[in-house]
C-alpha cells in the first residue's frame, strides 16, 4: 500500500477521505463513521420510524434514503451506511422471520437437517428491487460523500438461522458445525451466494466501499474458524475483488483478526477490546484499520472522551491507513451531541 499523502477532492467519492484511508492513502483527516449511525440515537430517526417495523423500513426505499441521509446531516461523518439489516436478504428469499423489538432477529423454524436448505434459494437482485432503488437514491443524494454497503457474514447469517435469534453461547450451531459438517459446509455455501449477491446489488448501484460483518464469529476458536468459516467468509469477500475496498469486521476477535485480514480484507475491523496498536501488530502492518472507541465511554465526561479519542487517532497513524469508528454499535441512549464533538475532534486532528 502507499502512504503517500493525497488531496480530497469535491465531487468524486472515490476520492474522499474515506477511500483514501482504505487504499493506504494520508487524507488530510483521518475520516470518521458509525457503526450503527443511522437512527438509534437520533430524534428524528425515532419520529420516522413511528409505526413502521424494522423489516418494512429496510425495503421502503424513501425511508431507507432519509434515515442513511440523516447522521450524515447531523454528524458530518465522511460516510453514509445504507440502513438496512443483516437478515434483509434471508427475509427476501423467503426466510419466515422478523425482527423483535429488544430480542433481534427471531427465525419461525430454525434451520436443522438437509431438507432446511430447500427454504434458501439463492438471492437474485429482483429479490431486492427496493435495494438497488434506495442505493441510487443515496448516491445521487450524497455526491461526494461515499456510501456503504454491508452483508453479514456466512458465519453470523447462519447462527441466526441455526439458533433461531440471538445467542449467547451458540450451542446449535457450534453441534451443526461439528456434528454434521456436511450440512453445515452446504448451509454456508448458500449463505455465501446470498451475502456475495446482496453485496453486488449494492456495487452495482453504487456503493463505493462494503462491510462483510461477522458479528459473532469471535465466539470460536481460531482453529474452528479456520476450518469452519474463513473459506465461506473468503469466498464472499473474493467476490468483491478490487471493485471496491472491503472492511471485515467482527465482535471479541481479536486472536482472529490476522486471518480475518487475509481472508480477502483492505480494512480490518476492530473492536473496542484490542487496542490498534495491537491490531496493527498482528496484522503486521499491511491492512488500513478501523476503529475502535468503546461505545459505552461515549457516556463519559467529555475529557475522558477527548483523552480517548486522540490516543486512538495516535494509535492509527501506525497502521497503512485510519478509519476511526466505535468498537461496536452505537448504543441507543448515546446523546447525539457527544458523536457529533466526536466527529469534530477526530477531524481537527488531521
Amino acid at each position: 500500500m502507499t502512504t503517500s499523502t493525497t488531496p480530497a477532492t469535491t465531487d468524486d467519492p472515490s476520492q474522499s477521505a474515506l477511500l483514501q484511508a482504505a487504499r493506504g492513502q494520508r487524507p488530510r483527516h483521518t475520516p470518521v463513521w458509525f457503526m450503527r449511525q443511522a437512527g438509534r440515537s437520533l430524534p428524528e430517526y425515532r419520529e420516522l420510524r413511528q409505526g413502521t417495523n424494522m423489516l418494512e423500513s429496510c425495503a421502503t426505499p424513501d425511508l431507507v434514503t432519509e434515515i442513511t441521509l440523516q447522521p450524515v446531516r447531523r454528524h458530518g461523518v465522511d460516510a453514509a451506511i445504507l440502513f438496512s439489516d443483516i437478515v434483509v436478504p434471508l427475509k427476501a428469499v423467503g426466510v419466515d422471520l422478523d425482527i423483535v423489538a429488544g430480542v433481534g432477529p427471531v427465525v419461525a423454524e430454525p434451520f436443522a437437517t438437509r431438507a432446511d436448505l430447500d427454504r434458501l434459494p439463492d438471492l437474485t437482485p429482483e429479490h431486492v428491487p427496493y435495494i438497488t432503488e434506495a442505493v441510487g437514491a443515496l448516491v445521487a443524494a450524497l455526491g461526494p460523500t461515499p456510501l456503504i454497503g454491508f452483508s453479514g457474514a456466512p458465519f453470523t447469517l447462519a447462527s441466526y438461522l441455526v439458533e433461531g435469534g440471538p445467542s449467547k453461547n451458540h450451542q446449535r450451531t457450534k453441534a451443526m458445525m461439528h456434528g454434521d459438517p456436511e450440512l453445515w459446509r452446504a448451509l454456508c455455501d448458500r449463505l455465501a451466494q446470498i451475502a456475495a449477491t446482496f453485496l453486488q446489488v449494492q456495487i452495482d448501484a453504487g456503493a463505493s466501499m462494503v462491510q462483510l460483518f461477522d458479528s459473532w464469529v469471535g465466539a470460536l476458536p481460531r482453529t474452528d474458524y479456520l476450518r469452519f468459516v474463513e473459506p465461506h467468509s473468503r469466498a464472499v469477500l473474493e467476490s468483491v475483488g478490487d471493485q471496491v475496498p472491503r472492511i471485515h469486521f467482527g465482535v471479541g476477535t481479536g486472536e482472529l483478526l490476522a486471518d480475518m485480514a487475509a481472508a480477502g480484507a483492505d480494512v480490518i475491523g476492530v473492536d473496542y477490546r484490542l487496542s490498534l496498536t495491537d491490531a496493527v501488530a498482528r496484522t503486521d502492518g499491511k491492512y488500513a484499520v478501523q476503529g475502535n472507541l468503546d461505545p459505552a465511554l461515549l457516556f463519559a465526561p467529555w475529557p475522558v472522551i477527548e483523552g480517548r479519542v486522540r490516543e486512538i487517532v495516535q494509535e492509527g497513524r501506525a497502521a497503512p491507513g485510519h478509519i476511526f469508528n466505535l468498537g461496536h454499535g452505537v448504543l441507543p441512549d448515546t446523546d447525539p451531541t457527544v458523536l457529533t464533538r466526536v466527529v469534530e475532534l477526530v477531524h481537527s486532528l488531521g
